[in-house]
């Protein structure tokens, strides 16, 4: 699937959720859409968060 494909798709998702649920419902999906694709982005390799992960080190 292109990356066109997926952006229409979830554009058309969230303008159903924006005309069902109304704008609060909206923020919550555009909201939850950033997540998604943070999740994605760390997945697919092109984020790095092992220096969040890691921690300090004890002692």
């Amino acid at each position: 699937m292109s990356s066109v494909a997926i952006g229409l798709f979830a554009g058309l998702l969230l303008a159903l959720v924006a005309a069902v649920g109304g704008f609060d419902m909206f923020m919550l999906a555009v909201v939850l859409a950033a997540v998604g694709a943070v999740v994605g982005l760390v997945v697919d390799g092109r984020i790095d968060v092992t220096g969040l992960l890691s921690g300090r080190g004890r002692g």
